[in-house]
């Protein structure tokens, strides 16, 4: 059973402003990739999309290890071409794929078909067999990933024993439909951190902890339930 007190799944790190965190996660990450390169000879990462993580993949860029041994993804994906401007593929390539960080593979989970549950084999048969590490975000309705509220696959996304890499999402709150990592994949990484910015989602992260009112029904909150290890949640204070 998981703790009462979903506090215990989380390690706070604050910072004065977004280019001090920004840094300092783009440190954390990438020592943990550097950690994964010397035990094995290579590693993994997924990366989330929107407006917040900008400067942190910016940073992450120009950290030096061996980037052509990194696979990078995403987290998740709205079901647009990486030309278009709501495109995390598009945000990854313009921010993380270049400096140092240019070498590294990148697979995304767009492919050229009309929807998501069209290319669901041949993306996860692409993906990395687990991850070495994950950054998620969350948005200010409580979801993480394409956990949204209301979605039509969520309860099949955030069940700890799909045996599902991913799967399509559409929600009221989407927009696009969608294609996501399944909670397991997420919560097996081998590092797993939260990037958020601003009063309003720090308000939303207490809520979900607390369970009380609309917090119980945030998904971020299903996903601190089912985590093994505590979650590093990056913020500005």
């Amino acid at each position: 059973m998981p703790p009462t007190d979903l506090s215990l799944q989380i390690q706070l790190h604050p910072f004065p402003d977004g280019d001090t965190l920004a840094t300092a996660l783009a440190q954390a990450v990438a020592d943990d990739l550097r950690a994964a390169i010397a035990a094995r000879g290579h590693a993994s990462v997924a990366l989330s999309g929107g407006t917040t993580p900008r400067r942190f993949l910016q940073a992450l860029s120009q950290q030096p290890l061996d980037w052509a041994n990194v696979t990078v993804t995403l987290v998740d994906e709205r079901w647009v071409p990486d030309d278009h401007e709501r495109s995390n593929a598009r945000l990854v390539k313009d921010h993380l794929l270049q400096h140092e960080a240019a070498g590294a593979r990148f697979v995304p989970l767009y492919r050229a078909t009309a929807t998501p549950d069209d290319a669901l084999t041949e993306v996860a048969a692409d993906l990395p067999a687990s991850l070495d590490v994950a950054v998620l975000g969350m948005g200010g309705d409580g979801h993480t990933a394409s956990f949204f509220p209301g979605g039509d696959r969520l309860a099949e996304a955030m069940d700890p024993a799909t045996g599902t890499a991913v799967l399509p999402m559409r929600a009221p709150g989407a927009g696009e439909p969608r294609i996501t990592l399944t909670l397991p994949v997420l919560r097996d990484a081998g590092h797993l951190y939260l990037h958020i910015e601003g009063g309003e989602k720090r308000q939303v992260l207490q809520q979900a902890l607390s369970g009380q009112g609309i917090g119980a029904g945030y998904p971020v909150r299903t996903v601190l339930q089912a985590l093994r290890a505590p979650l590093q949640v990056y913020l500005t204070a």
